[in-house]
């Protein structure tokens, strides 16, 4: 039986920021915004930034040597952070999973500034737990990252459903033994997560 809900943040209960924002800056560079996005992603990624080994100018600073972009730490933050608008059907989905007796979660890839969004439109309070890469010192490129958040929460990788944009999470999150949604709109998570609910 499904005991909780657990949510990615970016793309899923918000919009896709750092892809968006990351496009915006390449295009102010006259950078393919694609080749752009995936160097910035794995940096994210070598540099540790995600998982909280590293700081947030370590990490800018490799992207600046990397690609040539000419933008401040501070103007590159804002161009990704406003870019994570909520998705408040979404929110009120979770609301609405609380309502039925369901524990709900963040299971985020963010760094920091997770926190920094939460500062701005303070929506950690909708869910019971809160587990970002960033804090917890693993990101969901890592299989394990999925047991070791069911473990937290007392449950079962089978009493869980885990939502997420990525493909590639998804998989790892079903390999992990989770029912694992692939998020396209609300109205078909709705439908694939009710199937776990009955």
């Amino acid at each position: 039986m499904v005991k909780a809900v657990i949510f990615d943040f970016g793309g899923v209960l918000a919009e896709e920021g750092f892809r968006e924002g990351l496009k915006v800056i390449a295009e102010n560079n006259q950078l393919d915004p694609e080749a752009f996005f995936r160097i910035a992603a794995n940096l994210i990624y070598e540099t540790g930034y995600v998982t909280g080994a590293a700081g947030e100018a370590a990490y800018l600073n490799r992207l600046r040597e990397e690609t040539g972009i000419r933008e401040s730490n501070e103007m590159i933050r804002d161009e990704i952070l406003k870019r994570f608008v909520l998705r408040l059907d979404v929110i009120g989905y979770v609301e609405e999973l609380r309502a039925e007796g369901l524990v709900t979660a963040i299971l985020s890839d963010q760094t920091n500034w997770l926190d920094k969004l939460n500062g701005k439109d303070l929506f950690f309070h909708h869910f019971d737990h809160v587990y970002n890469s960033f804090r917890i010192g693993k990101g969901k490129q890592d299989p394990s990252v999925f047991a070791d958040v069911c473990l937290k929460m007392g449950l079962k990788p089978g009493e869980t459903v885990f939502v997420d944009d990525n493909i590639d999470n998804v998989r790892r999150a079903a390999g992990e033994g989770l029912n694992a949604v692939l998020y396209t709109e609300l109205r078909e998570v709705k439908v694939e997560i009710k199937k776990y609910l009955t």
